[in-house]
């Protein structure tokens, strides 16, 4: 199977793709691998397997790559004997942020009719915006962690007790995220927020809380991956993650209880199905008093969470077997053709 891996974008998690990317080189081994980088400017390059290294992009060396072109049915090389199509099976969008996870490239995919592995149109909206995931998973009787939302231009009073945790709305990877032990500290976190986003979520901040990663997929059955206990730290911060997000081999299972696993699992199927269809997703989530609440939906995660997979390679090539199929719609003019008919003409 030939997978195009989708990466870049604009974005400030950019750099996050791309290595992001560079990790699916060494964990899609069986697979032929076709990199499609996607700069700050949104044009699209053709990169050699051979330069997925960090610093093919940071030089700028990537500009000498033949860039391509979107067209019906796939991307496109552009010579002087016409076009010449690339020839894959499926894309893997794996920008993160920005492009790759509101919704623009899998808009694109549709409508250019590329067979594609990432949420949908639907799915990038509701889990893009940090507040439209928790009104999605209330919606679906998913608890959520408690929450304020906050807009740039608001009174600046919190209604939670501190410590807080404040995170801009439509960011990842802990950008513009701060923990907020008191009033004072307050307005320099909104303000770091505010740079990057016009809204912010702010939560209650649970020191030693119990977290639990659950990732995933449909196919043509469930497949489940682990589920992970991140490493116990105050605050996971963009370095962390940044290294984090490299990872390639497999971690171990959290050592809780079965009924503890299966209201994870419930919660995430409830999420995932039928709204994200056709991606592989993963879900954090806190328990607090024995509750499972979701904290967030990564639409996209890190390196797409290979590392929680026995067979994460396989079940790429199944998800490609089993991905959701807009319908057609037929369009015969009949309407204007009736009026025509009743104004007698032809």
């Amino acid at each position: 199977m030939t997978i195009a891996i989708l990466f870049g974008g604009s974005s400030f998690e950019h750099e996050i793709s791309i290595v992001s990317a560079i990790t699916m080189k060494k964990v899609l081994k069986k697979s032929t691998l076709t990199f499609i980088f996607v700069d700050k400017d949104r044009n699209f390059y053709l990169v050699d397997t051979a330069a997925m290294k960090s610093k093919h992009f940071s030089s700028g060396a990537y500009k000498k790559d033949k860039k391509l072109t979107l067209k019906k049915g796939g991307f496109f090389t552009e010579g002087i004997f016409g076009s010449k199509a690339l020839g894959i099976d499926v894309a893997l969008n794996l920008i993160h942020g920005r492009d790759g996870e509101d919704g623009k490239i899998a808009s694109l995919m549709e409508f250019y009719a590329v067979p594609f592995i990432s949420p949908r149109m639907e799915a990038s909206a509701l889990s893009y915006n940090k507040l439209y995931t928790k009104f999605l998973a209330e919606s679906l009787g998913v608890k959520v962690v408690p929450y304020q939302h906050l807009s740039k231009n608001d009174e600046r009073v919190v209604t939670l007790d501190y410590p807080v945790i404040v995170k801009p709305v439509r960011l990842g990877s802990s950008i513009g995220v701060s923990i907020v032990k008191s009033p004072e500290a307050l307005d320099y976190a909104l303000d770091t927020a505010f740079e990057y986003d016009n809204d912010v979520v702010i939560e209650p901040f649970i020191e030693g809380i119990e977290e639990y990663n659950q990732a995933g997929c449909k196919t043509d059955a469930w497949e489940l991956s682990i589920i992970e206990e991140p490493q116990k730290e105050e605050f996971l911060d963009f370095e962390k993650k940044y290294m984090d997000f490299a990872r390639d081999s497999q971690v171990m299972a959290a050592n809780i209880s079965d009924d503890l696993r299966e209201a994870i699992r419930e919660s995430f199927k409830k999420i995932y199905d039928p709204l994200f269809l056709g991606s592989v997703i993963r879900c954090d989530f806190f328990v607090v008093d024995d509750e499972v609440l979701l904290n967030e939906i990564n639409p996209i995660p890190g390196s797409m969470a290979n590392y929680l997979f026995e067979d994460f390679e396989g079940m790429i090539g199944r998800l490609a077997q089993n991905l959701p199929k807009e319908k057609k719609i037929a369009i015969d003019y009949s309407y204007i053709h009736s009026i025509q008919r009743a104004k007698g003409k032809a």
